[in-house]
């Protein structure tokens, strides 16, 4: 059996079409959805995010607004910023790219912008509406994998679901999803114990960790539906290509639905940054009306 492939980048295709359209109509109405992208220092990964994020609300009639300050930068200049992004009604989203340099205290950055901008959905008083199961914004890219997984009509209902990796980013934001949709959630880490025995029971597997290649065929449960997360560049004796957290050959043969690295997860993240900013800007349209 060679498993399905789950095509992040046809469904993030027919996704933006959609939001274009919404965008459209937002503009025809006098809104003009707008994501202010905020970048401190010279990270390159951060730096192609960033453009690429861009890019794609250009190509989905979203105006983007991008701050990029040195690494050196005193922090009190990008929450001022942030201060003056929060009080421009023409803003709908707000985002600064992660990770942040040392001297930044990324929770304070976090906190600092307004919840009802919060795209990202990291704000501490969004993180608290999704645990209530009545979540303003969904954190981009478990908002992504659940787009997947209902675009091949997966069954979450009583599933066992086993998330490999609890960061607030994905993990955990992820967990409080699926449990909205009655799955039988499982959150696996650094300090599980047997972690392939986890693994083997699981209908959904979610890899979220950052290791390459750390999820192989002998750990994946017959016909199970893999999502790979993770995103790694394999040193340059190994070939320096990009993988996931998956070793996507032997899983592939395994597995019934499985994520590829590069084109799975990674364009769906940035397809629901735009869901969400203009989500945001509907909102305002609203409020207006």
């Amino acid at each position: 059996m060679t498993a399905a492939i789950i095509d992040g980048n046809a469904l993030s295709a027919e996704i933006r079409a959609k939001l274009a359209e919404r965008a459209a109509t937002l503009n025809a109405n006098g809104v003009s959805p707008c994501l202010a992208v905020i970048l401190v220092g010279e990270d390159p990964a951060s730096a192609v995010y960033v453009r690429n994020k861009v890019a794609a609300c250009e190509k989905a009639g979203v105006r983007s607004l991008r701050d990029v300050y040195a690494a050196d930068v005193d922090p009190a200049v990008v929450f001022a910023r942030i201060a003056a992004l929060n009080a421009d009604p023409t803003v709908h989203g707000i985002l600064v790219q992660l990770p942040l340099p040392k001297n930044f205290d990324s929770n304070a950055v976090l906190e600092a912008i307004a919840p009802a901008k919060d795209v990202d959905g990291f704000h501490a008083e969004n993180v608290g509406a999704l645990m209530q199961g009545n979540p303003r914004f969904i954190p981009c890219t478990p908002y992504g994998v659940m787009e997947m997984l209902k675009s091949r009509n997966v069954n979450l209902k009583g599933a066992e679901v086993v998330i490999v990796g609890r960061s607030n980013i994905v993990g955990k934001p992820m967990a409080m999803l699926l449990l909205a949709q009655s799955a039988t959630v499982t959150i696996c880490h650094s300090q599980s114990r047997d972690l392939a025995f986890h693994t083997r029971r699981a209908d959904v597997l979610v890899a979220a960790v950052g290791r390459a290649k750390m999820i192989t065929g002998d750990m994946i449960k017959p016909g199970a539906t893999v999502i790979d997360v993770g995103i790694n560049r394999l040193p340059a004796e190994q070939g320096g290509k990009l993988c996931g957290d998956v070793d996507f050959e032997s899983a592939k043969e395994v597995a019934g639905l499985i994520t590829p690295v590069p084109g799975g997860v990674g364009p769906m993240t940035i397809t629901m940054l735009l869901a969400n900013t203009i989500e945001s800007a509907e909102r305002v349209a609203g409020e207006k009306a």
